[in-house]
Protein backbone atom coordinates (compact mmCIF):
# COMPACT_ATOMS: atom_id res chain seq x y z
CA UNK A 1 0.00 0.00 0.00
CA UNK A 2 1.71 3.44 -0.74
CA UNK A 3 1.58 5.71 1.97
CA UNK A 4 3.29 8.97 4.00
CA UNK A 5 5.31 8.35 6.90
CA UNK A 6 6.43 10.90 9.34
CA UNK A 7 10.23 12.07 9.68
CA UNK A 8 10.55 10.36 12.67
CA UNK A 9 9.98 6.82 11.41
CA UNK A 10 12.03 7.43 7.92
CA UNK A 11 15.33 8.19 10.13
CA UNK A 12 14.09 5.20 12.76
CA UNK A 13 14.24 2.90 9.09
CA UNK A 14 17.01 4.51 7.26
CA UNK A 15 19.15 4.86 10.48
CA UNK A 16 20.27 8.24 9.51
CA UNK A 17 20.71 11.62 10.68
CA UNK A 18 19.19 14.05 8.98
CA UNK A 19 21.01 17.02 9.66
CA UNK A 20 22.49 20.08 7.56
CA UNK A 21 26.28 20.06 6.80
CA UNK A 22 26.38 24.00 8.28
CA UNK A 23 23.93 25.00 11.04
CA UNK A 24 22.06 28.17 11.44
CA UNK A 25 20.10 29.93 9.24
CA UNK A 26 21.42 30.43 5.68
CA UNK A 27 23.42 33.59 4.95
CA UNK A 28 21.78 36.36 2.68
CA UNK A 29 22.03 34.95 -0.99
CA UNK A 30 20.98 36.72 -4.75
CA UNK A 31 17.72 37.86 -4.38
CA UNK A 32 16.74 36.15 -7.84
CA UNK A 33 17.08 32.21 -6.52
CA UNK A 34 19.28 29.51 -5.04
CA UNK A 35 20.45 26.73 -7.24
CA UNK A 36 19.77 23.25 -6.06
CA UNK A 37 22.10 19.84 -6.92
CA UNK A 38 21.77 16.38 -6.66
CA UNK A 39 24.99 15.31 -5.38
CA UNK A 40 24.70 11.95 -5.70
CA UNK A 41 28.38 10.74 -5.45
CA UNK A 42 27.68 11.82 -1.38
CA UNK A 43 24.12 11.20 -1.11
CA UNK A 44 23.51 15.24 -0.28
CA UNK A 45 21.54 17.93 -1.80
CA UNK A 46 23.60 21.19 -2.19
CA UNK A 47 22.64 24.66 -2.14
CA UNK A 48 24.29 26.71 -4.26
CA UNK A 49 24.21 30.62 -4.34
CA UNK A 50 24.71 31.18 -7.60
CA UNK A 51 25.86 34.86 -7.56
CA UNK A 52 28.50 34.30 -4.86
CA UNK A 53 29.52 30.78 -7.00
CA UNK A 54 29.58 28.37 -4.06
CA UNK A 55 27.63 25.78 -1.92
CA UNK A 56 26.51 26.95 1.07
CA UNK A 57 25.31 23.35 2.61
CA UNK A 58 25.25 20.14 1.54
CA UNK A 59 22.01 18.43 3.54
CA UNK A 60 21.89 14.57 3.94
CA UNK A 61 18.86 13.11 1.73
CA UNK A 62 18.40 10.19 4.21
CA UNK A 63 18.49 7.95 1.81
CA UNK A 64 20.85 5.79 -0.43
CA UNK A 65 21.29 7.88 -3.36
CA UNK A 66 19.10 10.74 -4.93
CA UNK A 67 20.10 11.57 -8.68
CA UNK A 68 17.05 14.29 -9.39
CA UNK A 69 15.72 17.24 -7.63
CA UNK A 70 12.82 20.06 -8.12
CA UNK A 71 11.79 22.46 -6.03
CA UNK A 72 8.40 23.91 -5.07
CA UNK A 73 7.53 27.22 -6.74
CA UNK A 74 7.77 29.78 -4.07
CA UNK A 75 11.69 28.01 -4.06
CA UNK A 76 10.88 27.11 -0.16
CA UNK A 77 11.01 23.43 -0.41
CA UNK A 78 12.77 20.67 -2.49
CA UNK A 79 11.53 17.21 -3.24
CA UNK A 80 14.66 14.45 -4.07
CA UNK A 81 13.27 11.14 -4.93
CA UNK A 82 15.77 8.34 -3.69
CA UNK A 83 16.05 6.20 -6.64
CA UNK A 84 19.04 3.75 -5.22
CA UNK A 85 22.27 2.38 -5.48
CA UNK A 86 21.98 1.39 -9.14
CA UNK A 87 22.34 2.41 -12.61
CA UNK A 88 18.98 2.15 -15.25
CA UNK A 89 18.40 -1.52 -15.78
CA UNK A 90 21.03 -2.46 -13.46
CA UNK A 91 21.48 -4.80 -10.17
CA UNK A 92 21.00 -2.80 -7.03
CA UNK A 93 19.04 -1.46 -4.54
CA UNK A 94 15.79 0.08 -5.24
CA UNK A 95 14.85 3.08 -3.69
CA UNK A 96 11.50 3.98 -2.15
CA UNK A 97 11.30 7.37 -0.68
CA UNK A 98 11.35 10.68 -1.52
CA UNK A 99 12.98 13.42 0.46
CA UNK A 100 11.39 16.42 1.42
CA UNK A 101 13.67 19.39 2.28
CA UNK A 102 13.33 22.52 3.91
CA UNK A 103 16.14 24.99 1.57
CA UNK A 104 16.04 27.63 4.83
CA UNK A 105 16.35 24.95 7.64
CA UNK A 106 18.36 22.84 5.42
CA UNK A 107 17.05 19.72 7.11
CA UNK A 108 14.64 16.63 5.95
CA UNK A 109 11.48 17.58 7.27
CA UNK A 110 9.42 14.68 6.03
CA UNK A 111 9.71 11.54 3.85
CA UNK A 112 6.87 10.09 1.33
CA UNK A 113 6.88 6.68 1.38
CA UNK A 114 5.99 4.90 -2.05
CA UNK A 115 5.35 1.18 -0.31
CA UNK A 116 7.89 -0.78 -2.06
CA UNK A 117 11.24 -0.66 -4.23
CA UNK A 118 9.81 1.76 -7.09
CA UNK A 119 13.39 3.22 -7.85
CA UNK A 120 11.70 6.78 -7.96
CA UNK A 121 13.93 9.02 -10.11
CA UNK A 122 12.37 12.09 -11.97
CA UNK A 123 10.05 15.36 -9.78
CA UNK A 124 8.42 17.72 -11.66
CA UNK A 125 5.76 19.93 -10.17
CA UNK A 126 2.34 20.48 -12.54
CA UNK A 127 2.19 24.04 -13.95
CA UNK A 128 -1.52 24.34 -13.54
CA UNK A 129 -2.44 21.64 -10.33
CA UNK A 130 0.60 21.99 -8.62
CA UNK A 131 0.91 18.12 -7.85
CA UNK A 132 4.13 16.56 -7.58
CA UNK A 133 4.38 14.35 -9.86
CA UNK A 134 7.26 11.28 -9.35
CA UNK A 135 8.65 8.76 -12.34
CA UNK A 136 8.60 5.24 -10.74
CA UNK A 137 10.79 3.00 -12.86
CA UNK A 138 10.05 -0.13 -11.46
CA UNK A 139 6.50 0.37 -11.95
CA UNK A 140 6.14 1.56 -15.32
CA UNK A 141 4.20 4.46 -14.21
CA UNK A 142 4.79 7.98 -12.91
CA UNK A 143 3.44 8.96 -8.81
CA UNK A 144 0.88 11.90 -8.57
CA UNK A 145 1.55 13.40 -5.28
CA UNK A 146 -0.55 16.55 -3.61
CA UNK A 147 2.55 18.11 -2.12
CA UNK A 148 0.28 19.85 0.61
CA UNK A 149 -0.68 16.49 2.88
CA UNK A 150 2.80 13.90 1.17
CA UNK A 151 0.14 11.41 0.08
CA UNK A 152 -0.15 9.76 -3.08
CA UNK A 153 -3.14 10.43 -4.90
CA UNK A 154 -2.83 8.46 -7.99
CA UNK A 155 -0.57 7.01 -10.57
CA UNK A 156 -0.33 7.10 -14.56
CA UNK A 157 1.02 4.67 -16.68
CA UNK A 158 3.59 5.11 -18.97
CA UNK A 159 3.34 1.67 -21.06
CA UNK A 160 7.05 1.02 -21.23
CA UNK A 161 9.61 0.12 -18.48
CA UNK A 162 12.52 2.34 -17.29
CA UNK A 163 10.75 4.98 -17.71
CA UNK A 164 13.80 7.56 -16.22
CA UNK A 165 13.44 11.02 -17.13
CA UNK A 166 9.76 12.90 -18.08
CA UNK A 167 8.74 16.60 -19.12
CA UNK A 168 5.04 18.26 -18.55
CA UNK A 169 3.93 20.32 -21.15
CA UNK A 170 3.52 24.22 -20.30
CA UNK A 171 -0.04 23.82 -19.71
CA UNK A 172 0.36 20.18 -17.79
CA UNK A 173 -2.19 18.16 -20.24
CA UNK A 174 1.02 15.85 -21.46
CA UNK A 175 3.85 13.92 -20.17
CA UNK A 176 6.39 12.86 -22.14
CA UNK A 177 9.00 10.18 -20.94
CA UNK A 178 12.44 9.02 -22.22
CA UNK A 179 12.31 4.95 -21.83
CA UNK A 180 15.65 4.53 -21.39
CA UNK A 181 16.25 -0.14 -22.24
CA UNK A 182 13.58 0.30 -24.55
CA UNK A 183 14.66 2.99 -26.19
CA UNK A 184 11.36 4.61 -26.40
CA UNK A 185 9.22 7.76 -25.67
CA UNK A 186 5.69 7.64 -24.61
CA UNK A 187 3.65 10.48 -25.18
CA UNK A 188 0.94 10.76 -21.96
CA UNK A 189 -2.84 12.20 -21.54
CA UNK A 190 -2.55 13.32 -17.72
CA UNK A 191 -5.91 13.71 -16.99
CA UNK A 192 -6.90 10.44 -18.89
CA UNK A 193 -4.07 8.77 -17.14
CA UNK A 194 -3.33 7.47 -20.77
CA UNK A 195 -0.82 6.96 -23.32
CA UNK A 196 -0.93 8.40 -26.52
CA UNK A 197 1.37 6.76 -28.29
CA UNK A 198 5.23 4.81 -27.58
CA UNK A 199 7.65 6.05 -30.52
CA UNK A 200 10.74 4.23 -31.46
CA UNK A 201 13.66 6.31 -31.17
CA UNK A 202 16.83 3.50 -30.93
CA UNK A 203 17.86 0.75 -28.69
CA UNK A 204 18.91 3.02 -25.82
CA UNK A 205 17.78 6.61 -25.23
CA UNK A 206 18.06 9.36 -22.35
CA UNK A 207 16.96 12.34 -21.02
CA UNK A 208 14.22 14.64 -22.60
CA UNK A 209 13.20 18.10 -23.35
CA UNK A 210 10.35 20.42 -24.71
CA UNK A 211 10.71 23.20 -26.83
CA UNK A 212 9.46 26.74 -25.15
CA UNK A 213 6.06 26.22 -27.34
CA UNK A 214 5.88 22.60 -26.47
CA UNK A 215 5.83 21.50 -30.21
CA UNK A 216 9.00 19.55 -30.64
CA UNK A 217 10.89 16.95 -27.77
CA UNK A 218 13.99 16.26 -27.51
CA UNK A 219 15.74 12.98 -26.67
CA UNK A 220 19.38 11.78 -26.69
CA UNK A 221 20.35 8.34 -29.24
CA UNK A 222 22.44 6.34 -26.80
CA UNK A 223 24.13 3.81 -29.40
CA UNK A 224 24.64 7.14 -31.99
CA UNK A 225 26.03 10.91 -31.99
CA UNK A 226 22.21 12.27 -32.55
CA UNK A 227 19.18 13.57 -31.58
CA UNK A 228 15.90 12.79 -31.60
CA UNK A 229 13.41 15.32 -32.70
CA UNK A 230 10.05 14.48 -31.89
CA UNK A 231 6.50 16.36 -33.60
CA UNK A 232 4.38 16.45 -30.91
CA UNK A 233 1.42 17.17 -33.00
CA UNK A 234 2.02 13.88 -34.73
CA UNK A 235 3.99 11.69 -31.89
CA UNK A 236 6.77 10.97 -34.63
CA UNK A 237 9.98 11.74 -34.73
CA UNK A 238 10.28 14.76 -37.05
CA UNK A 239 14.34 14.79 -38.18
CA UNK A 240 17.99 13.72 -36.33
CA UNK A 241 20.39 16.16 -35.48
CA UNK A 242 23.73 15.23 -35.87
CA UNK A 243 26.57 15.57 -32.88
CA UNK A 244 29.89 15.00 -32.76
CA UNK A 245 29.74 12.70 -29.02
CA UNK A 246 26.53 11.12 -27.95
CA UNK A 247 24.16 13.62 -25.84
CA UNK A 248 22.63 13.60 -22.16
CA UNK A 249 20.56 16.27 -21.23
CA UNK A 250 19.02 19.41 -23.23
CA UNK A 251 17.20 22.64 -22.32
CA UNK A 252 16.12 25.53 -24.96
CA UNK A 253 16.88 29.03 -24.45
CA UNK A 254 13.91 31.14 -23.38
CA UNK A 255 13.99 32.23 -26.85
CA UNK A 256 12.78 29.06 -28.33
CA UNK A 257 15.82 30.03 -30.56
CA UNK A 258 18.62 27.55 -29.10
CA UNK A 259 18.92 24.07 -27.43
CA UNK A 260 21.57 23.41 -24.92
CA UNK A 261 23.12 20.17 -24.71
CA UNK A 262 24.98 18.11 -22.77
CA UNK A 263 27.63 16.14 -24.44
CA UNK A 264 29.12 13.86 -21.54
CA UNK A 265 32.20 11.69 -23.55
CA UNK A 266 33.85 14.60 -24.99
CA UNK A 267 32.83 17.00 -22.33
CA UNK A 268 31.53 19.49 -24.09
CA UNK A 269 28.63 21.69 -24.33
CA UNK A 270 26.90 21.90 -27.78
CA UNK A 271 24.46 24.67 -28.88
CA UNK A 272 21.72 23.48 -31.47
CA UNK A 273 19.76 26.26 -33.30
CA UNK A 274 16.46 25.52 -33.56
CA UNK A 275 15.75 26.91 -36.80
CA UNK A 276 18.27 25.06 -38.80
CA UNK A 277 18.41 21.94 -36.94
CA UNK A 278 21.90 21.85 -36.89
CA UNK A 279 24.68 22.31 -34.23
CA UNK A 280 26.02 25.90 -34.14
CA UNK A 281 28.91 25.90 -31.80
CA UNK A 282 30.57 23.82 -28.80
CA UNK A 283 31.46 24.94 -25.66
CA UNK A 284 34.57 22.53 -23.39
CA UNK A 285 33.25 21.79 -19.69
CA UNK A 286 34.78 19.76 -17.24
CA UNK A 287 34.41 16.57 -17.47
CA UNK A 288 31.18 14.12 -18.02
CA UNK A 289 28.35 17.20 -18.36
CA UNK A 290 25.03 15.54 -17.21
CA UNK A 291 22.02 18.22 -16.74
CA UNK A 292 21.27 21.48 -18.30
CA UNK A 293 19.54 24.26 -16.42
CA UNK A 294 18.02 26.93 -17.66
CA UNK A 295 16.10 29.24 -15.08
CA UNK A 296 13.12 30.99 -15.93
CA UNK A 297 14.37 34.88 -16.91
CA UNK A 298 17.69 33.68 -17.01
CA UNK A 299 20.70 34.70 -18.99
CA UNK A 300 23.13 31.51 -17.72
CA UNK A 301 22.30 28.05 -18.24
CA UNK A 302 23.80 25.95 -15.69
CA UNK A 303 25.22 22.33 -16.68
CA UNK A 304 26.34 19.51 -14.16
CA UNK A 305 29.59 18.04 -14.54
CA UNK A 306 29.42 14.47 -12.77
CA UNK A 307 33.22 13.34 -12.57
CA UNK A 308 34.60 16.95 -11.82
CA UNK A 309 32.51 18.15 -8.31
CA UNK A 310 31.18 21.02 -10.84
CA UNK A 311 28.63 23.33 -11.94
CA UNK A 312 29.43 24.81 -15.34
CA UNK A 313 27.47 28.21 -15.68
CA UNK A 314 27.09 29.50 -19.20
CA UNK A 315 26.65 33.18 -20.26
CA UNK A 316 23.99 32.96 -23.34
CA UNK A 317 24.85 35.89 -24.61
CA UNK A 318 28.73 35.26 -25.36
CA UNK A 319 28.36 31.40 -24.94
CA UNK A 320 31.15 31.62 -22.63
CA UNK A 321 31.64 29.41 -19.51
CA UNK A 322 31.70 32.62 -16.80
CA UNK A 323 32.38 30.60 -14.11
CA UNK A 324 32.76 27.17 -12.55
CA UNK A 325 30.79 26.34 -8.97
CA UNK A 326 32.64 23.74 -6.86
CA UNK A 327 30.01 21.26 -5.21
CA UNK A 328 29.84 17.57 -4.22
CA UNK A 329 30.49 14.49 -5.98
CA UNK A 330 28.50 12.95 -8.43
CA UNK A 331 26.52 16.40 -9.60
CA UNK A 332 23.46 15.31 -11.43
CA UNK A 333 20.20 16.75 -11.28
CA UNK A 334 19.64 20.70 -10.73
CA UNK A 335 16.70 22.41 -9.90
CA UNK A 336 15.82 26.43 -9.23
CA UNK A 337 14.76 27.58 -5.76
CA UNK A 338 13.02 31.01 -7.02
CA UNK A 339 13.64 33.90 -3.93
CA UNK A 340 10.40 35.67 -2.90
Amino acid sequence: MLRSVSMSAFALIMGVVMNSSAAGPSPKVAARGLLLVANKGEHTLGIVDPEAGRQLAAVPEGGITGHEVIASPDGRTAYVPIYGNSGVGKPGTDGQTLAVIDVATRKVIHAIDFGRGVRPHCPRIGPKDGNLYVSNELTNSIAVIDPHTYQIVGSIPTGQPESHMFVLSRDGKRAYTANVGPGTVSAIDVAAKKVLAVIPISKETQRISLSIDDQLAFTADQTAPRLAVIDTGTNTVKTWVALPASAYGTAPTADGRWLVVAMIGPSKVGVIDLKTMKLARTIDVPKAPQEVLIPPGSAVAYVSCDSSHKVAVINLKTWKVDKLIEVGRGSDGLAWAASN
